[in-house]
């Protein structure tokens, strides 16, 4: 919507010298306008823009000239002149084309004089021998040659010379290049002059093509004839030179071409000579003796790959190749070219190269085609879809559309395209749609998961070719399935691509077959109706990405689909709402009409005035519970297509309402969207008023009267003003004390845009400013935001204080000044480490005040008066010159102090404070233009030095090898002992008694301190100390290693920022810098300038650590522990900052030296260096600066965690298995799904092996060296270390259908290893092998695999059985066929028969299950697979059925098994219960099929055969073992809830005959079960099932009634140990008592009013959220019932108590708590809008409008049950809380004291004052409707007393606090000015319910009245 501005374009003017000037001046003439007059005139403009229109008058100048004008001096004069300004341009200025443009219009008759002054300046052009200048020369002979007939005219006249110069250019500049190798920014220039010289030689020879045909050169003697071969061979050269750029090599490789088919004859023979070149076959016989000569190093057998390559795009390139012209030769060329490049792809895998190539790929393919239209049937035959090299090129597309390179993926995606064409233009004539290529490729990619992102474009590029309508009839689901996609935010763009390409052609196929418009309701039912259900039902991140992707597309492809979609939506929005988590059809419209409107596709004023969409329904939309819904409700209003229309009332009214209830969001992706809304929207405000005030400026009297009917321009802005002013209004009156994070970072955030849109331009009208309305109160509270524990609310309001930092200053009287600087500078020494970001703030706010020095500094630093005379140094430099200068002085004096105690300064002045504020004071400084500079450069050389003092101070606790940092605080003679290793090992520098021993200090107290040292120890955690002032502080660790740490992270920012900020001062300047090269290279930061010194130190830094790390040395300071400390980071740093278009030659080196030390091949070598390249290598593979520069690495580095995890040593293994994570990251992406076997994070083996081809060989000899380890013969336990991290590898690696038979990286070579790994003696290994086995089977042939694999198992009369390898095989067997059940493929007929298979053979091995297989673990195993298919055929009735032997199997198995006979063992046996429960997750399978049987009839032939099992769901319930009554409690316990949710099927009616007469034994369980999981359990099965069926029960098999079942089940949550058993407890007894109540049942008041106190105590601020959860639940079961009834049935107390539980949830810092509370409004709602039958009322509601709702229903509900008086006095009790200020106040300031990082209470949703406003409103609302007064005794005055007394304790803590406590005392003041403003509050009611008669009570009055006109209270109570 906000409109760019355009970019101004810079033109430097030319300059003439003195000669030229004389020379023009003695041609021009004064009377009349001459060529000479007009140039001179140019020539003195100093405007590059004013020269370019001069020039362009020259030659309508030049054409008025009469003809004889050639003989004259003058022109002859000015076209010389012309020439050398031609020469004199830069290439890319603008006035150079201009030029030559207007010198193309030159006349005929004066070309050949332009021509001879163009040819004199090229001529001396060409006579440059510095190298450096050569550049100039190329970009104006590439000038000359482009559309310039004059320029190419010169050249053709200075052919030779050119060629000459050119030929010595790339001689000159290879050898200049070789004399500065090692200086990178040097050689990147020469190199880039090296590529622009063979770019002008290739243009020279192609666009001067006639200079150099014709035979008369080509003979040796010739001069053209030497020149060419000396180009041709520093072409070859530059190709062959893998120093030089890739640039320089891939434009050779044209260059080389090029030459040789100038200088080749016969021309025929050429494309044979480019294959000889390309296959290396080529013989020297019949080859020109020339062309060996010089291009010799071309001719051998084996060329580098990347030169090939080059080569190949050289002969793409410069070739011809459209309709065959080269013949049968070139057809072979062309052939051999796609061998060549596909054989490449799987060697070259740099970024850069394998990017290169692609492009090149794609190139042949337009090339192909083009050569196709030849008609060639030779051709058609080798490049139709079914030959061998277009298969080859489709594996090549198919491991490659996934690529991590964009550019990779486009031109993978533009060669899958013309590869398409190529196939048409080979078949043309026959029909595409029935082509069996095309039908094989569609039904391939059909056939791939949709998470594979080539497969999107692949089929748009198959639909344009032959339809949607051809796909569709193969799956007519794909659009649903295309939509279900859209949940993942990176496969979104690629699906909505997808579905616009479909939906589009199919459209135009629809519009095309059929003439009616009948075809849109079938066109609508395909690509509309699932995008509408999938709005109202889907999930958060689906819907977003549909709406933010493809709904646009859609609109744009049929805008009158819109009425459809309206249509739809509205007829179930009011029925539909949706809730917390879909959108329903109420948030579905809101998404559709704002996408619309801000298309373009709708006006809102119309849809609301044709009643489509009322306010109410948009209403609802702006407070939804769900956020997305709200947000687009608000993007409904405020974004439009038209930036300049005008904002309705009504819109701003609805604008207002959602301000009032969504500021406080937590997340921050919604707080963002709203204030981009609302930018949209102020922009809208703005525009449209400026449109506003034109019209009111140019409208007459007459005019105004005329249109008097719509509103008045003045009035709407009047409006404009009024609302903007409403809404600053509202945002400052959030920022009340305790408002939350989210809230004030929403506020703040909208008033910066505010402050932003309508800054006032010079001389324009303006609707609104934000200083018109900030007074001395606001400013105050901007300033008070830096106290804000979060940095970024202080950034925002920094932010605006600076914009208003003129008005903010004028509230600000210097007293107020004074106490800020204060409470600044007290700030910047608070050991509490956030305090200083808080000091930073605040100075840099003050230093902008220009009476600081006159108003604070003039107390701390003596005034430099030559300073303060000084007029044109600016404030803020002044004052920031002052105020570091304080801070420095403070701090160097700190440091005095820390060197004599250490401890000392941790707690009294911790250094790094006062280092902050100084690094922030510098950072928001401009130091361009600085005016002290003398000053600053002390200041500078200062400062370097107070932080090498600082850092000297600190750095023997930072650099200790303690892995925490040094913590000399041990007090036992063992540690101690260990300590003192340390401390002569670190030896510290300074001498302070912190590291002789622990012990007590006192600074007075000598003799003192000895005495405790050696009477007692001291406790390890504190040592005590005493300032100055005599406080007893205590020191923690802690403290202490804070105060370090940080001391030498600020030093190293502040240090890091003198670099970047001061302008660098070169020696051979003058110097106005403020900071030397040697300053620089001291503080060792790679600082980039001019200097050579300075551009190879990172070099020289890399190599000497990287000497260090190899030497070993026992001296080095490097320390190996906490993964290498910072070496990784200084080796990053170094890497990253290599620039990014070079050769990266520093990370080659580096990554050469790391990966030979991580992979050492001399064992008896130090294993530290190992460490460390581990280590560094991790760090760099995670570094995304290097992005895919480090991924030809990969594979070395998985070498190396591999072969690194087989160490003996500990922390290579360690360091090994954290760099195979990463590599594991870096490969497969960053994980962010759950489940392990998503496809997400995985790859096709093919595109895997392409990728990294070296980890092929590798990882099989790895895999089949640890099988080998696995002897067959010999169980022992011999476990391969790397086995673990093969199998995770192999694990992520998957099958796909394009894994054609072109490849030689098969996935089947692996597939015996693993199985073997499955007879690993290690559980874990034989589970991980079953699960890596599954992605190398592809699923046609799993029926294949796993039979063999059956087969394989022993008979149970087999001699040898070995029970490992028995249970690898059937845990492989389970993987593979879990993935086969799983896969879509039911339907096929290969797929019955499969399974029939496997149940056979699976029977022949059923020996295993029963009681002649010995070993549990092994029955376990094969019991889960007979589970998994029991499972899978009841699920499936058809093929079920055909079974009926395999349930008899199975209840044979059951009958046999140890449940029906009982159990002889104990449960110390190994896989015992996993035994249990495997067979009893079998009976839970069988149970529900054999009863389903019953019930069908006992006639039936299957039922007949089919013995019923022998256990009931009763019997298993009685089982001894806990673990099997478990699961068939949770069995039970899902039938119960598919029961009462109705989702049992006909066919599955047998589910509701295992639930019967359960009632007695689950009652019985209830009292007997002992184990806690079970007894949970229990009562949620009581608490789902009906209790009319339960209690009628209670009495007989429990002996109890109602009542007592009651007591029973509300004491169960008092003694309950776990959250888990109270919450169900609670959930059943409520469910009772509800039940009881409404069947009218007494229940006594003492059991409900302990009800009600549970219900309390659930709803308590510290409980678990599951317990919060339930009370909502709970809460809302009873809303009806209890809690709107008609009838007060608890009693006022108790249900207002239950309503004030309501009102704490809903408050509660939870989201889904919140969530869940609101819910309980919404049936409330629900049923007003039922009973009083209004329209509309507001129901899926967030929690802040669910709480102002709450007490508007509260106090509608008190009148109705007719307790206005008491409940008036209740509520008053709620709004003045209960705090006990002096406990409070107790408690923060232990608190503060206790923890060094505590921020006090952080707020992130909850706000008192929020709560406390909107209760007040209700009851003045209700005290007002109902004109309620009480007489002023019993309660009334209780209450007035209270808050009298309270009111005065504020006071008298409010006076008691520090100055400016804001920031001192920040949480104790928040909670002060909180309880202040209830206390108001209530006051204020109490006062209006005083009756008439009562004496009025003057106390009350006075504080209310003094209070609010009193000053300091106007900060807490503004906004009400």
């Amino acid at each position: 919507m906000v409109l760019k501005k355009k970019k101004e374009i810079q033109v430097d003017a030319f300059f003439l010298d003195h000669h030229q000037l004389e020379k023009l001046q003695k041609f021009s003439k004064a009377e009349e306008q001459n060529l000479a007059s007009l140039l001179l005139h140019c020539a003195q403009l100093r405007n590059g823009i004013q020269q370019i229109q001069c020039i362009k008058q020259i030659m309508p100048l030049v054409k008025k000239m009469d003809q004889n004008s050639a003989c004259d001096p003058m022109v002859k004069a000015c076209l010389d002149i012309l020439g050398e300004i031609y020469f004199s341009l830069s290439m890319k200025n603008p006035l150079k084309k201009v030029l030559a443009s207007s010198l193309n219009g030159l006349p005929e008759e004066l070309m050949m004089l332009g021509v001879q002054s163009f040819v004199c300046c090229l001529r001396a052009e060409l006579k440059t021998t510095d190298v450096y200048l050569y550049r100039r020369v190329l970009d104006n002979l590439a000038s000359c040659m482009e559309d310039f007939s004059l320029g190419r005219a010169s050249i053709k006249n200075l052919f030779e010379e050119v060629l000459q110069f050119l030929q010595k250019s790339l001689l000159d500049i290879q050898e200049e290049n070789r004399k500065n190798l090692g200086n990178c920014i040097v050689q990147t220039q020469l190199m880039h002059d090296l590529l622009i010289a063979i770019k002008v030689s290739m243009m020279l020879i192609q666009k001067l093509q006639e200079n150099i045909q014709g035979n008369l050169w080509k003979h040796n003697e010739s001069f053209v004839w030497q020149c060419m071969c000396s180009l041709l061979k520093s072409s070859t050269n530059f190709l062959m030179d893998a120093t030089l750029l890739q640039t320089v090599q891939t434009t050779s490789g044209l260059a080389v071409i090029l030459f040789t088919r100038a200088m080749y004859e016969p021309v025929e023979e050429l494309p044979s000579l480019v294959s000889g070149l390309l296959l290396g076959t080529m013989k020297h016989t019949g080859v020109p003796a020339w062309f060996v000569s010089h291009c010799g190093a071309l001719c051998t057998a084996q060329l580098p790959d990347s030169v090939l390559l080059f080569l190949c795009h050289g002969a793409l390139a410069m070739l011809d190749w459209k309709n065959g012209s080269m013949g049968e030769n070139g057809e072979k060329l062309l052939l051999d070219i796609a061998s060549v490049l596909l054989s490449l792809s799987s060697e070259l895998k740099e970024s850069s190269v394998a990017t290169c190539l692609s492009r090149v790929l794609a190139i042949w393919t337009n090339s192909a085609l083009a050569a196709l239209a030849s008609g060639s049937p030779n051709l058609k035959i080798k490049l139709n879809g079914n030959s061998d090299i277009i298969g080859k090129v489709l594996e090549y597309i198919y491991t490659h559309w996934d690529h991590p390179l964009d550019a990779i993926r486009h031109q993978t995606k533009l060669i899958f395209k013309n590869l398409l064409q190529i196939h048409q233009g080979t078949i043309t004539g026959s029909n595409e749609e029935s082509d069996p290529f095309f039908s094989r490729l569609i039904k391939h990619l059909l056939s791939l998961d949709w998470h594979v992102k080539g497969k999107y474009s692949s089929l748009g590029c198959l639909v344009e070719c032959v339809g949607t309508e051809n796909i569709l009839q193969l799956d007519r689901t794909i659009p649903v399935q295309i939509l279900d996609v859209m949940n993942d935010q990176s496969l979104a763009p690629y699906a909505s691509d997808l579905l616009e390409t479909m939906f589009t052609n199919h459209k135009a196929h629809f519009s095309s077959s059929f003439r009616e418009s009948t075809w849109i309701d079938q066109w609508h039912n395909i690509w509309v109706s699932p995008l509408l259900v999938i709005l109202c039902e889907g999930n958060h991140d689906q819907t977003t990405y549909i709406i933010d992707y493809y709904l646009p597309k859609l609109l744009k492809c049929n805008p009158d689909s819109l009425s459809y979609m309206i249509r739809i939506l509205q007829a179930s929005a009011d029925a539909n709402l949706g809730s917390c988590s879909t959108r329903g059809a109420l948030g579905a419209l809101m998404a559709c009409l704002r996408t619309a409107r801000a298309h373009g596709h709708l006006e809102l004023s119309n849809i609301m005035s044709n009643g489509l969409v009322s306010t109410e329904c948009i209403k609802q939309g702006l407070v939804h519970q769900h956020s997305q819904v709200c947000i687009d409700a608000l993007g409904l209003l405020c974004e439009t297509h038209r930036t300049t229309e005008i904002v309705s009332m009504e819109e701003m009214q609805l604008i207002h309402f959602f301000m009032m209830y969504n500021l406080n969001s937590q997340s921050p992706s919604v707080r963002q969207q709203i204030v981009s809304i609302l930018r949209k929207l102020f922009c809208r405000i703005q525009e449209s008023s400026q449109v506003l005030y034109k019209l009111e400026q140019n409208k007459t009297k007459q005019e105004l009267l005329e249109n008097s009917t719509t509103m008045h321009p003045l009035g709407i802005l009047q409006q404009y003003k009024d609302f903007m002013s409403s809404v600053c209004d509202r945002l400052f009156e959030v920022l009340f004390p305790g408002s939350s994070h989210p809230t004030r970072f929403s506020a703040l955030s909208i008033l910066e845009s505010i402050a932003e849109v309508f800054s006032v331009p010079q001389g324009q009208a303006q609707v609104f400013q934000l200083d018109q309305v900030i007074d001395s109160t606001r400013v105050q509270t901007l300033i008070q935001c830096f106290a804000s524990t979060f940095e970024e609310v202080k950034v925002l309001a920094f932010g605006l204080l600076m914009k208003l930092r003129d008005v903010a200053f004028n509230f600000q009287d210097s007293g107020n000044i004074d106490l800020l600087f204060q409470a600044a500078m007290d700030l910047s020494t608070s050991t509490k480490p956030y305090d200083c970001v808080t000091a930073s703030y605040l100075l840099n706010f003050l230093v902008h005040h220009e009476g600081l020095q006159h108003i604070c500094l003039g107390k701390w630093v003596e005034h430099n008066t030559q300073v303060d005379e000084n007029t044109l140094v600016s404030i803020v430099e002044k004052n920031t010159l002052a105020v570091i200068k304080l801070l420095l002085m403070n701090v160097e004096e700190e440091i005095f102090q820390a060197k004599k105690s250490l401890l000392r300064a941790a707690a009294s002045f911790p250094m790094y404070g006062r280092v902050h504020c100084i690094t922030g004071a510098l950072q928001q400084l401009s130091f361009n233009n600085l005016t002290l500079v003398s000053e600053w450069k002390e200041m500078v050389t200062r400062l370097i030095l107070m932080s090498y003092k600082l850092s000297a101070v600190v750095s023997p606790v930072v650099q200790s090898s303690s892995p925490e940092g040094l913590i000399p605080m041990d007090t036992d003679p063992e540690s101690a002992g260990r300590l003192q290793m340390i401390l002569n090992e670190i030896q510290p520098q300074d001498t302070n008694d912190y590291f002789m021993q622990a012990k007590i200090l006192k600074e007075h107290c000598k003799e003192e301190s000895e005495k405790l040292a050696d009477q007692r120890p001291v406790k390890n955690t504190c040592t005590e100390m005493r300032g100055k002032e005599r406080q007893t502080c205590d020191v923690t660790a802690q403290m202490v290693l804070v105060c370090c740490w940080r001391s030498m992270k600020e030093v190293s920012l502040l240090l890091g920022t003198l670099c970047k900020l001061l302008p660098s001062q070169t020696t051979s300047e003058p110097s106005n810098g403020l900071i030397t090269i040697e300053q620089v290279k001291n503080i060792g930061d790679y600082f980039k300038c001019n200097s050579e010194s300075l551009h190879k130190m990172p070099e020289q830094w890399l190599s000497c650590v990287l000497e260090e790390i190899k030497s070993c040395d026992p001296s080095s300071t490097l320390c190996a522990t906490r993964r290498s400390a910072g070496i990784p980071f200084y080796i990053q740093a170094l890497l990253a900052s290599e620039p990014k278009k070079s050769r990266t030659d520093l990370l080659k080196m580096t990554m050469a030296e790391v990966i030979s030390l991580a992979t050492p091949s001399n064992e008896s070598l130090s294993v530290i260096p190992q460490v460390h390249a581990l280590n560094i290598l991790r760090a760099l593979y995670r570094d995304t600066r290097l992005g895919e520069n480090i991924m030809p690495y990969v594979a070395d580095g998985i070498k190396a965690s591999i072969l690194g995890f087989m160490s003996p040593v500990w922390a290579v293994r360690n360091s090994s298995t954290l760099l195979f994570s990463a590599l594991i990251t870096r490969i497969f992406g960053v994980k962010r799904e759950k489940d392990e076997n998503s496809k997400k994070n995985r790859m096709t083996g093919g595109e895997f092996f392409s990728r990294f081809p070296s980890l092929y060989p590798f990882l099989l000899k790895q895999l089949e060296v640890v099988t080998n380890t696995l002897n067959s013969e010999v169980e022992e336990l011999k476990v391969h270390p790397s086995l673990f991290l093969l199998l995770l590898i192999l694990g992520r690696l998957y099958p796909s259908p394009m894994d054609g038979t072109h490849s030689a990286l098969s996935m089947a070579p692996f597939v015996p290893f693993i199985i073997r790994c499955g007879h690993s003696p290690v559980y874990r290994c034989r589970e991980m092998s079953g699960q890596a086995l599954v992605p190398f089977v592809m699923v046609n042939e799993v029926p294949h695999t796993v039979l063999s694999l059956l087969e394989g198992l022993p008979n149970s009369t087999s001699h040898c059985i070995r029970q490992n390898s028995i249970h690898g095989t059937l845990l492989q067997v389970f993987h593979l066929l879990q993935s086969y059940l799983e896969s879509k493929q039911f339907v096929s007929l290969d797929f019955q028969q499969g399974l029939t298979d496997i149940i056979t053979c699976l029977g022949t091995k059923l020996w295993l299950a029963k009681r002649l297989n010995p070993c549990l673990v092994t029955r376990a195993a094969y019991l889960d697979v007979l589970v998994m298919l029991s499972t899978h055929l009841g699920k499936c009735k058809k093929q079920g059925m055909q079974f009926h032997e395999f349930w008899e199997e199975m209840n044979r198995v059951i009958s046999d098994s140890e449940l029906v006979s009982g159990i002889p063992y104990s449960s110390v046996v190994p896989g015992l219960i996993q035994y249990l429960q495997s067979i009893t997750k079998l009976v839970i399978s069988v149970l529900p099929v054999t009863a389903d049987l019953d019930i069908q009839g006992s006639g039936s032939a299957a039922a007949k055969k089919m013995s019923k099992p022998s256990l009931s769901i009763a019997h298993l319930l009685q089982c001894d073992f806990h673990e099997v009554r478990l699961l068939v409690l949770e069995a039970i316990l899902l039938w119960l809830k598919q029961k009462n949710s109705k989702q049992i099927t006909k066919g599955r009616k047998g589910v509701l005959c295992l639930l019967i007469d359960l009632e007695d034994t689950l009652l019985t369980m209830a009292l007997k079960e002992t184990n806690h999981q079970c007894f949970c359990k229990v009562l949620e099965i009581l608490y789902n099932m009906d209790l009319r069926n339960v209690l009628p029960k209670t009495e007989c098999s429990i002996k109890m009634n109602p009542n007592e079942l009651l007591t029973w089940s509300l004491n169960l949550v008092d003694i309950s140990n776990s959250s888990e058993g109270q919450i169900i407890a609670l959930k059943f007894a409520s469910k009772l008592i509800i039940h009881l109540l409404q069947n009218h049942h007494q229940i006594s008041e003492k059991v409900l009013k302990k009800w009600v106190q549970l219900i309390l105590y659930f709803c308590g601020d510290e409980q678990e959220t599951e317990m919060l959860l339930a009370a909502a639940e709970v809460l809302k079961s009873i809303t009806s019932f209890l809690l709107i009834g008609e009838k007060l049935i608890l009693g006022l107390s108790d249900t207002l108590a239950l309503w004030k539980c309501v009102v704490l949830l809903l408050q509660n810092e939870d989201l889904v708590v919140r969530d869940a509370a609101a819910e309980v409004i919404q049936v409330a709602q629900s049923e007003k809008k039922s009973n009083e039958k209004t329209e509309f009322a507001l129901r899926i509601v967030n929690a802040p409008m669910a709480l102002d709702l709450a007490f508007g229903i509260l106090c509608e509900l008190l009148q109705r049950w007719g307790e206005i008086h008491a409940g008036v006095l209740i509520l008053l009790e709620w709004l003045l809380g209960d705090s006990d200020l002096k406990r409070d106040s107790e408690t923060s300031a232990l608190e503060e004291d206790d923890y060094l990082f505590d921020k006090g209470e952080v707020n992130f949703w909850a706000e008192k004052l929020t709560h406390v406003r909107q209760l007040s409103k209700h009851l003045l609302q209700l005290i007002s409707m109902t004109h309620l007064t009480l007489p002023h005794h019993g309660e009334l005055k209780r209450l007035s007393i209270t808050a009298l007394d309270q009111a005065q304790l504020v006071e008298h803590h409010l006076q008691a606090l520090p100055p400016a406590p804001e920031f001192s005392k920040t949480a104790e003041f928040t909670r002060l000015a909180i309880q202040n403003e209830r206390i108001l509050l209530c006051l204020k009611i109490l006062n209006l319910l005083k009756s008439d008669d009562t004496c009025k009570n003057e106390d009350l009055e006075k504080y209310v009245t003094k209070s609010s006109s009193s000053g300091n209270m106007d900060t807490f109570s503004q906004g009400d």
